[in-house]
Parts: C-alpha cells; structure tokens; sequence
C-alpha cells in the first residue's frame, strides 16, 4: 500500500466521527434519490402493464340513454379501437347494521370478460348465472369482509334483490377507489363496486338493449381529444352528461399525480444533503490542510509534488462520497421496493413490477463522487501556497485585533471573562460562525416543512370539515327531481335546516383551456357553505354569474371579472357565458358555484334539484334506508373520520423527515464543533493552565453554539418560509390547494427540534476536549 493511503486510513480512523456524520449525510441524500425514483419507475412501468394487460379505457362517456346497437356503430369513427356499453348506477347495500348507510356502484359486465377495463380475478369464479351472481370489488371486499358464496342485498329503486359473490376482483378503474371528486379521500368500507350480468342491469334498472355509459379504447396514432370533440356533437341527441379522457379519469389522476410528486421529490430532497456534505467537506479538508502545513512541508521535501498532495486530501472527500454513495444507494433499491409494495397496496394493483435500476445506481455514485471530488478540491487548494522551507516552523498565530465591542467600554467591562472569550471568538472567526449558522438555519428550514406539512393537515380538516362545509349530512338522488320532493323529505325526517341542491358536471371554458367540474348550485344565502374570498372576506352566492375555487382558477388561468363558458352535455340546453364573481379559498376538491336559481333557469330546468343538505338529530339513514331515488346519504361526520385516518397514516413520514432534519442538523454541528476544537487546542491549553476546567471549556463551546443556533434560527425563518412556499406550490394539485401561511407553533416546534439537534451534537463533542492532550498542544508550541 502506498504510504500517502497508509496516512490516508490513519486519518480517516483518527476524524472517525465527522467522517460518519459526512458519510450519513450522502447516504441519506443518495437513499432518497435512489428510493424516490426507482420508486416512481416501478409505479410507472406495474401501472402501464397493468392497464395494458386489461385494455384501459381512453374515453369514458356518461349518457341519459343509448340503444345497444347505436353503441356498436361508433367504432365506425376514425381512430376508435373499441367500444362497450355498460350500465352503471349507485344504489345502497344493505348491511347488518341499520343505522350504517353504504353505496354500491353497480356496473355491468358482458357475458364473457370484458375486452376494454377487464376484470383482474383475484379469488373465485367468473359470472355463471346471469341474474343471481355478482364480482366484489377487492377493497370493497376487505373492508367489509365478503367472502366467496356470500349473499349481498341491493336495494334497487325499492326492491331488494339478493345476488350470491361468486369472485373477488381488481379493476383497473378502481385502482383509487374513490366515489367521486367530492369525497376526497377513500372510504372502501362505505363504497364500494359490484360487477354484474348485462342481463340482471338492464332488466334492473329499465334499460332494455341500451346503456347509460360508453368506454372506448382510441387506436395509439389518434389525438383522444379530437375523438372527444367528435363524440360531443354525435352522441348529444342521447342526452350526453360527461365525456372524461384516461387523464381525467379520477383513480389513474390520482396515481399519475402520486409518481409525479415522487418524481419532484427525488430531484430535490437529495440536492440539499449532497450540498451541504459537500460544503462540510470543502470547510474539513480546507482545516486539514491548514493544520498539517508542517507535514506537508515534509511530504514536498521528500519529493511528493503538488498534484499528488493535493489527491491525497481529495482521496479523502472520494472515500466519503464512494462509500456513502454504494450504501446509499444499496439501501435506497432496498427501501423502493418496500415502497413499491405499499403503494401497490395502497392503489391496489393486482400487478408488481420491481427491477433494480443499476444506472441510477451508477448515477448516484457518479453525482457523489463529482460533488466530493469538487469540494475535496476546493478544500485543498491551499496545499499551492505550501513551501517546504516555510513549513518547518509553525505559521505565526494570527495578530489579535480589538472587536468592536470593546470599544464600548461600559458594556464590555461588565461582560465576564468566558463571554468575552466567546465573542472574541466569534468576531475573529467570522466565515466558521457563519458557516455553522447557515447550516443551523438550514436545520430549522427543514425540519420547519414536515411540520408546516402536519399543521397543514390539520388547519385543512377543520376547515373542510367544520368551517367551509357545515351541513350534517348531502343527500343526492338518483336523477334530478322535483323541488316539492322537499317536503315528502321533511315529513320522514325531522329536520332543523334543509336546504335544496344542484351538482352537475359541466365544462368550463376560458380560452383554449377546459376543465369539466362539478358545478354546485346554492341558495343565495345558504347556511350549508361558508365562501371567503382570496383577502379572506365572507361572501354570498351572488344572483347571477358564478364562483370558483381557487385550484380551478388558477387551472384556467382565469381572474375575477372574466367571462367563462359554461359547456352544457345537456340536450337542447344552449351553452352560456358567465361572468366570474368572485375566487374563493377551498383547499380540498375542485368546483365551481352557482345561484341555484340560475342554474335552475339557464342550464337545466326549473324547479329541478339533485339532492339537499341538512341538519338533524335525527337518524337519516335509518329513516330514509327505503327512499326511492337516493343513492346516497353522506354524513359529516364519517367524512370527519376518514380525514383522521389519513393523519394518523401521514405521522410517520412526517417524523421520518423531522428524523432526516436532525442528521442534517446533526452533521454541521458536529463536524464544525470538532474542527473549532482541533484549532483552538493550544487556547484551550491556556485556559487549563488559567485554572479553566474541561466543563468550564466546554461551557465556553456551548455558549458560542446557543448563540450561533438562535441566529440560526432567526435566520432560518425566512429560508424555511421561502421552502414552504415553494414546495407547497410545486405540490399543489387539481385536488386540493396547499396553504403556505405557516402558523407561529409551528415556527416555535421548528425551533425546540433544532435546539434538540444542536444539542445532541454538542453532547458528542464533550467526548472530544475530555480526550484532547493539553499539555502536548502547549510543548508542540513551546518547541
């Protein structure tokens, strides 16, 4: 071995420590990267076999009624592949519990499995008898625990009927199983799908050869939204009430929106630690070489030259960035396919694609090995100045200089003696407190996010749920319905407040942009929503024109003031222009509000509503169990329930980056204590010999690092405020709107983690001035 490696080896044991706090910070930093994007590779490829495998629709098309052979004609049309009818309506379930309301969606299915989104058999058998058999959904299935052979009954416009579960399936279009964009969040043990016969929905649900909705598989070489445009005008006379792209479809937006977020994550989160290991690096190597001036005098008097010495030390920032880049990424192909398996979980894709990427493998350690390289460079280019001759003799010390504090005699004279120590310090070393200050700030900036993130879910859930939506419960019918169906409400349920409705799909149009959203119409005054406007000012509905969230605003690129068209799937309804009232703050779902009145009078007909809101004590669900023509009774309260089982699920990530925040943290503190210590041996020497103890040494230390970590802090404010910002608006999503308004607890919790870290790592460094030879740091300066 060479002996500049054997010196190398000695070194590395000797700065064990920082050379662990370094490494940690690039394992972390290449974990990420490796986790996050083999992670969203693996998603990408399992999602897109999975809905090769089962012919994923293109184009989905709601209808009001479509004959059976009207349905084959449209593969006629230039670039579709193939077509299918089905018929899909909710309709509740009943369960053993009375008082449990739960709704099915029931779809029909061809008599052999279907050639566009076909079923992905998990348990059982496929449909043998055609009007008593039904397929469960998987997630539908665990929630409730179906079994094989189990008997479900659906009450189907009054009528029960019992169907016998002959296989437990998986559907492509129920990856996410959501009900629709206004639920939110998934509630797989109060919604569920069924899969039956064409035979049992048609006779059913009165749709004799024909079907209520379309889905359609576009040839690859075809533009889907030009097929789109040409379906609106053909299928209109069969009274069309949606048309939604793959892109739109709510399950594949919310899993293509989920590996896009980890795509983003992996190209930030590991950028902050390599930088900073980088920065440590560059300050650590920079020192090493300052304080072995004499030994490199040594190695250049036996013939070693520049480029040599100077790979010696970068060898160093190498060794760091090699082995933190090999277990870095190890460890993060490990950790992706964990991660892989519970996203699959979590969608439910019956599929599972993991592969190692070995190019992100040598990727990773390729971009470690060029930040350390860089910083290890930088750090040793003092070695140039170096003269053999020179550095026989130790450098002279540095001239002391008064600090300006001194100059203010009446202050300085009632400082004592180990403060002005601290302060002298900190004002002769002037890039260390800086470096170690940004470095605490950064900390704070970090672990500030998580937490924001936490306060965010929180301030959200009460807001959603307590301010902004304030019914008991939405009920919605299965077709719209006269308004009078009111009263025959209020005489089975004794109600406080009722209030009627409209929630209708309709495109809004500005420009060449389009979104198709659920419009919800509302009584001028209604006491069910309470709207604030972007400057946080309480609004009503207003008479005429219409109001719309900020997430869809900000879509369309639309402002208060403009006009917007409101396309109409609706036969003989004309589409209209409609100015924009107002913008207001809703951070989950994406919708658009409307005087009812209005909606009543342009856009569909008078006296029409789709469901009511209320409030009772009394027990809707029960009461209203046999009702025809509801399909569903949503409470508050259970959607109050599913929020706080998402919290709970999003506390563990939220305490792994608190977790990441303090190696951070831990890591700068650490190394820069170390580094301060070596340098100031020969001071700390002197102070022994003044009659200082170790503790009162290390007293001075933690002085100089509570005032550098409450600067930190201070300046960590406006860092950490300009990261929330950004990373909220990047995450920001059609579904929900990220509040950056971070809340003073949060500022305070930031700062106590901070403090903790900071302090953890000082608690490490007590071991370093218990071991430091002060009696040889004064005789190698005496000699």
């Amino acid at each position: 071995m060479h002996k500049l490696d054997v010196r190398l080896l000695r070194f590395m044991k000797k700065s064990k420590g920082q050379f662990l706090a370094i490494t940690a910070l690039v394992i972390v930093g290449l974990m990420f990267y490796t986790a996050l994007s083999a992670a969203a590779i693996n998603m990408g490829r399992t999602l897109k076999d999975y809905y090769h495998v089962t012919n994923f629709a293109d184009i989905y098309v709601k209808v009001v009624k479509i004959p059976q052979k009207d349905v084959k004609n449209l593969e006629n049309i230039n670039g579709i592949k193939r077509v299918a009818g089905r018929v899909v309506f909710d309709v509740p379930l009943k369960v053993e519990n009375e008082k449990e309301k739960v709704n099915v969606r029931v779809i029909s299915i061809p008599d052999k499995d279907e050639t566009i989104n076909s079923l992905f058999m998990k348990e059982g058998a496929y449909i043998s008898s055609e009007i008593k058999d039904v397929m469960v959904l998987e997630q539908f299935a665990k929630a409730r625990k179906i079994k094989l052979n189990q008997i479900l009954k659906l009450q189907i416009d009054g009528k029960e009927y019992n169907l016998k579960v002959k296989g437990i399936v998986a559907s492509p279009e129920y990856i996410y199983l959501m009900e629709d964009e206004q639920s939110l969040l998934p509630e797989p043990g109060k919604f569920g799908v069924l899969f039956v016969s064409n035979k049992f929905a048609q006779q059913s649900f009165g749709f004799e050869d024909s079907y209520n909705e379309i889905v359609i598989q576009a040839k690859s070489e075809y533009d889907v939204e030009k097929i789109k445009k040409k379906l609106e005008k053909i299928l209109k006379r069969y009274g069309v009430k949606r048309i939604i792209t793959k892109e739109e479809q709510l399950s594949n937006r919310m899993i293509s929106e989920e590996i896009s977020q980890l795509k983003k994550s992996s190209n930030t989160i590991p950028l902050v630690f390599l930088g900073v290991a980088a920065i440590i690096i560059g300050v650590m190597v920079s020192k090493t070489v300052k304080n072995d001036r004499m030994a490199i005098g040594v190695l250049k008097a036996l013939g070693f030259n520049n480029v040599q010495i100077i790979f010696h030390y970068t060898k160093y920032a190498l060794m760091i960035g090699i082995i933190g880049a090999i277990i870095g990424t190890v460890f993060g192909m490990v950790l992706s396919g964990y991660m892989t398996k519970l996203y699959i979980q979590f969608y439910n894709i019956p599929m599972l694609k993991i592969n190692f990427y070995y190019r992100y493998m040598f990727l990773a350690v390729f971009i470690s090995s060029v930040f350390c390289i860089i910083s290890g460079l930088l750090g040793a280019r003092k070695v140039l100045n170096i003269l053999p001759a020179e550095s026989m003799r130790p450098e002279a010390p540095k001239v002391g200089k008064s600090i300006w504090l001194e100059k203010i005699i009446i202050l300085w004279e009632r400082i004592s003696f180990s403060w002005k120590i601290v302060l002298r310090d900190i004002f002769r070393n002037k890039k260390r407190f800086v470096f170690i200050t940004f470095g605490i700030a950064l900390t704070y900036a970090i672990t500030l996010i998580p937490l924001h993130q936490n306060h965010l879910f929180i301030k959200i859930f009460h807001t959603h749920y307590g301010t902004f939506q304030r019914m008991d419960y939405n009920i919605n019918f299965s077709r719209p319905m006269h308004m009078k169906v009111i009263n025959d409400i209020t005489h089975i349920v004794e109600t406080d407040k009722i209030e009627p409705k409209i929630e209708y799909p309709f495109e809004i149009v500005y420009g060449w942009k389009s979104k198709v959203v659920t419009v919800i119409g509302l009584k001028k005054n209604t006491e069910f929503y309470y709207f604030v406007n972007l400057k946080n000012k309480k609004i009503d509905i207003p008479k005429k024109g219409i109001v719309l969230s900020e997430n869809l605003a900000r879509y369309l690129g639309v402002k208060k003031g403009e006009q917007v068209k409101i396309k109409t799937f609706i036969p003989d309804r004309e589409d209209i222009y409609v100015e924009v009232k107002e913008i207001i703050k809703q951070s989950l779902g994406i919708n658009a509000y409307m005087n009812i009145q209005q909606m009543n009078t342009k856009l569909l007909d008078k006296k029409l509503i789709t469901g009511v809101y209320l409030d009772t004590n009394d027990n809707v669900k029960e009461k209203l169990e046999n009702a025809k023509n509801i399909t569903s009774i949503k409470s508050l309260e259970d959607s109050r329930n599913v929020f706080k089982q998402f919290l709970k699920l999003t506390i563990f990530s939220i305490g792994i980056m608190i977790l990441f925040a303090g190696i951070l943290g831990f890591a700068i503190v650490y190394n820069a204590t170390v580094m301060s210590i070596s340098e100031r041996r020969l001071e700390f020497s002197s102070l022994r010999v003044l009659g200082f103890t170790k503790k009162e040494i290390y007293r001075i230390i933690s002085k100089e690092n509570g005032i550098m970590t409450i600067l930190g802090i201070i300046m960590g404010i406006p860092i950490g405020k300009y990261m929330v910002y950004s990373i909220m608006q990047a995450f920001n999503t059609e579904l929900y709107t990220l509040d950056t308004d971070v809340a003073l607890s949060t500022y305070v919790f930031a700062g106590i983690f901070t403090i903790v870290f900071v302090s953890l790592s000082q608690l490490f460094t007590l071991r370093k001035i218990n071991g430091l030879d002060f009696m040889e740091a004064l005789k190698n300066r005496i000699s």
